[in-house]
């Protein structure tokens, strides 16, 4: 699990039911302190309209269920319980408890010096890669959760292998909310601490002098804060230099990276392969090429293809699908259009994604790989069939059939789906056309069962094609883990340019699949805040229908609930009011009211306890 946002410090048990059952839904859950053991965590799940509360036991050697497996933290105990089907707790009557959502906690600092969740082994990695001495981080603490660490790359070095040494620094959340470092002077907030020993250099007991010079900025972020993650990397980087932004700075800290990316490409450079390549130095890596199988083993270089097999991110969180595989690869060229067909057929594909025309601005870009519509060709064994092409607003998806000449085999149905609306220079004005041609992408690809990975290629295959890529493994990402998941841009595209040297070529290229991703998630919440709005009409529509009786709450018949106030009446759920209390007025503002549901269901009390292998817990 790359994120521990799911742990709130500060929450107690009744602002946890309100937070599940207000923003969550059926399996989502979050992880806080215990009130009545101190030192121990609680674990408050959602289901249905209810929420359970799980004790967490920390003996200082481990973390269990008071009696169930032990774990070294509280991240692997959570991570061993979620996604789970059936569930690992049952209730005392045998009901499955499940986690399947983590309910994000708002980070204690929107500055960017703040990681989160980061083990002490990958701050000190992310220190010596891209740091310098006085760099430095905030992130949480695994071994002490709600307290958080200073992590900083020291001027001194290492005794053992010399090199720059990274220290550590506890900063204890104390129960009244301040912040400190053991002793001495206590703060507000994480920011107002880092300031102070910015300008006051922190003293170690061995006498070294600890400066916080740099800050290394994190760039994972939570997928609901996009808007403000945007806006940030549109600000100018400091007034003497307006001309350049944020997204050029995490743009250039990207590139600076590229030299640890340099995988053998020995393939694309034999003799007999250098004609196949429509740029001489755009090589496929070795290591992750498409090798052609079913061709002459005595035609040298018969198994090359300039083309890369690109998986999205490996670090999928339980219970949330596989991720997706794609292969990138250059627009054909004429001697190349008959290995890029026994590629398709081979790999099963049954959707090609084309992100340019075959000629721009006067110059080749694509050889035109597949008939005119109704004809028929041959591609080497393959026979190619043009059926049906399906005009759209900026793209075309043509239906095609693909069968091996030379065999008795029924065809196979591909999608072709090519995309005007990228312009010959830089990158389209916005990302709404871009948004829709791969929602009709990704409804072809999910409508073919079986299918194997889709094909991505524009020209040279790296900078349209790695644009497309991200933004369709960064957009599943959202639409499988939720908005609350923690997505990452610059990570995301390196990972890919392990695969395939060089995706997302420019900085107008980066900073659209900001946009894109902005503009994904704006629609996202807008749809989701429509669909709960519409949900609340029909409960209080079947509410009124009803006439339920009164139960002491005013919520008899509508006659007998005319002087019930709004705040009242949206405390009480399908089921009747909640026995404990109704909302009161001011606990919800006048948006809220017509625009969001979130207090719609008031919290219930949790009830029964959980067993752990015919244990009760």
């Amino acid at each position: 699990m790359t994120s521990r946002r799911w742990f709130h410090p500060n929450t107690g048990g009744a602002e946890a039911e309100r937070l599940l059952l207000s923003k969550g839904q059926h399996g989502s859950f979050l992880a806080r302190p215990s009130k009545s053991r101190p030192g121990g965590f609680t674990l408050s799940v959602r289901r249905h309209n209810e929420v359970t509360h799980i004790k967490i036991q920390n003996t200082g050697d481990y973390y269990d269920l008071y009696g169930g497996e032990k774990f070294a933290t509280l991240a692997e105990l959570v991570q061993h319980y979620t996604g789970q089907r059936g569930g690992l707790l049952r209730e005392r009557g045998g009901a499955p408890v499940e986690l399947w959502h983590p309910l994000s906690c708002q980070d204690p600092t929107s500055e960017r010096w703040y990681h989160g969740h980061l083990s002490g082994q990958e701050a000190e990695k992310l220190l010596m890669q891209k740091g310098r001495p006085g760099s430095f981080l905030v992130r949480e603490s695994q071994s002490k959760p709600g307290d958080f660490v200073l992590s900083v790359l020291t001027q001194q070095l290492d005794r053992a292998d010399r090199q720059a040494r990274v220290t550590h620094v506890m900063i204890h959340f104390q129960p009244d909310g301040k912040y400190d470092v053991g002793g001495g002077k206590r703060f507000d907030t994480l920011g107002d601490l880092v300031e102070c020993y910015r300008k006051n250099p922190l003293v170690e007991r061995s006498g070294t002098v600890v400066h916080l010079q740099q800050p290394l900025k994190t760039t994972r972020i939570s997928a609901t804060s996009i808007e403000s993650r945007v806006r940030e990397l549109n600000e100018a980087m400091d007034a003497s230099e307006k001309a350049k932004q944020g997204f050029w700075e995490e743009f250039e800290m990207l590139q600076q990276q590229e030299c640890r990316l340099l995988y053998p490409r020995k393939e694309g450079q034999r003799l007999e392969n250098k004609p196949k390549n429509r740029y001489k130095n755009i090589l496929p890596f070795d290591t992750t090429r498409v090798i052609l199988r079913d061709v002459e083993d005595s035609a040298p270089g018969a198994d090359y293809i300039n083309a890369n097999y690109i998986r999205s991110d490996p670090e999928e969180k339980p219970g949330h699908g596989p991720g997706k595989v794609y292969i990138a690869t250059q627009g054909c060229l004429p001697t190349t259009a008959a290995a890029f067909w026994a590629m398709v057929h081979q790999e099963n594909t049954r959707v090609i994604v084309m992100t340019t025309r075959e000629v721009e601005r006067g110059r080749n870009k694509c050889f035109r790989y597949w008939p005119e519509l109704h004809g028929s060709q041959e591609y080497g064994r393959l026979r190619v069939c043009n059926v049906a092409e399906h005009q759209a607003q900026g793209y075309c998806v043509r239906e095609l059939q693909v069968w091996r000449a030379d065999q008795e085999e029924s065809p196979r149905t591909v999608a072709h789906c090519q995309y005007f609306g990228w312009p010959d220079h830089g990158v389209p004005a916005e990302p709404t056309g871009v948004l829709g041609f791969l929602d009709e992408v990704n409804r072809a690809q999910s409508g073919m069962p079986g299918a194997g990975p889709m094909v991505v290629h524009c020209s040279a295959g790296i900078g349209r094609t790695g644009t497309i890529i991200v933004i369709d493994i960064l957009v599943d990402v959202i639409r499988r883990q939720g908005l609350d998941c923690d997505i990452d841009v610059p990570k995301t595209i390196q990972h890919v340019r392990r695969q395939r040297s060089g995706m997302v070529q420019t900085e107008a290229q980066y900073k659209f699949v900001y946009l894109a991703l902005q503009r994904y998630i704006r629609g996202e919440q807008l749809r989701l805040r429509e669909q709960v709005c519409w949900h609340l009409s029909l409960q209080l529509a079947a509410g009124v229908q009803r006439g339920d009786p009164g139960n002491g709450h005013g919520c008899g018949p509508p006659a007998e609930r005319a002087g019930h106030d709004l705040a009242t009446r949206l405390a009480c759920g399908p089921g009747g009011c909640h026995p404990r209390k109704a909302l009161q007025a001011e606990d919800v503002g006048a948006g809220e009211l017509l625009g969001c549901p979130e207090d719609v269901v008031v919290a219930r009390e949790a009830d029964g306890a959980f067993q752990w292998g015919g244990r009760l817990l």
